[in-house]
């Protein structure tokens, strides 16, 4: 029986996404919901499972880690990508890692919501009308705005779409972009400093990477229009923190809407969380009812085939 630990179940939800009961006879399951923050926490709490099933990125799997980890065979990943965990290291001590498939569609949608939360004013609105209040200020509309897309990869060509279904206009633009490709996805290549200083929303879609690290700091925001709004669905880091909360204390950009962070979970307190021009999200663009059944019932279908002597899904780099 294989030993089987699912971990970073912030929402109690892993376990009835799937029939886990399938694994009967083959692995036995325990769920954990607390978050694995340290080396020390997650070998502490890994060394007896033979399989670790993790959500996303949540916890590191560094080289280190994983040889504090003997009895561990398979590890798996939800989603496609995963830069957390030393995929050299794996293979050197025998474990192999899986992946499952996800649902594109999850991070686009929230990027267009929270485009339209912070123009329509929806949270602040809400918060007033729960304490009483009625109207607070005027909402702007999405039609025949600019939005600025940075990186037209899976999510960032989706988001160019939904945006002009709304009647946007839309721009893009990422370091190696050609005007090809911004073409394919429906749209046109801008440079940096125009899509930055000529967008209403500037949305981010790029993978994280060292040189994309901080791609928007404080000369960037400097850019941006006064009345314009950062919209941040990928990773983090690739914003300036601090850059973007003195931004929106001073009002140089209207405000921001923001599901990543570059620490995660956000920590209490963070200065974020004492701005009142930012919408903050808990990383949720990809967190819906739907991506979980599919990760967690292949997570399911990939022990089942370990087990069996035939992995599938075997990832070798992030």
């Amino acid at each position: 029986m294989l030993r089987t630990a699912v971990i970073n179940d912030f929402l109690h939800v892993f376990q009835s996404a799937t029939d886990w009961s399938r694994l009967d006879g083959t692995a036995t399951v325990e769920f954990f919901h607390d978050h694995l923050d340290t080396e020390d926490k997650a070998a502490q709490r890994l060394v007896s499972y033979d399989v670790v099933v993790t959500e996303r990125e949540r916890t590191h799997f560094t080289a280190a880690l994983l040889e504090r980890l003997p009895r561990l065979r398979l590890l798996v990943t939800t989603g496609t990508h995963n830069r957390y965990i030393d995929f050299a290291a794996a293979g050197r001590l025998g474990i192999t890692v899986c992946k499952t498939e996800a649902i594109l569609h999850a991070a686009p949608e929230l990027a267009m919501g929270l485009m339209l939360a912070l123009m329509r004013r929806i949270a602040v609105d809400n918060t007033a009308m729960h304490a009483g209040g009625w109207q607070t200020g005027l909402g702007r509309s999405l039609r025949g705005k600019t939005l600025g897309v940075v990186g037209l990869g899976v999510t960032g060509s989706q988001v160019v779409t939904l945006a002009h279904a709304f009647g946007m206009k839309t721009v893009a633009w990422s370091p190696h972009m050609t005007q090809a490709r911004a073409a394919a996805a429906g749209t046109r290549l801008a440079s940096q400093e125009e899509l930055l200083s000529g967008s209403d929303v500037v949305s981010l879609h790029m993978v994280l990477a060292d040189s994309t690290r901080g791609l928007i700091g404080r000369r960037e925001l400097a850019l941006m229009k006064p009345t314009a709004y950062l919209v941040n669905t990928s990773r983090g880091a690739l914003v300036d923190e601090a850059a973007l909360v003195e931004a929106l204390r001073e009002r140089r950009i209207a405000g921001a809407g923001l599901d990543v962070f570059a620490e995660e979970p956000l920590p209490d307190p963070h200065p974020l969380r004492a701005v009142d021009n930012v919408i903050l999200t808990p990383h949720t663009g990809y967190v819906t009812d739907e991506q979980y059944a599919l990760c967690f019932g292949q997570a399911v279908e990939n022990i089942l085939a370990f087990a069996a002597g035939t992995p599938m899904r075997v990832m070798t780099h992030t």
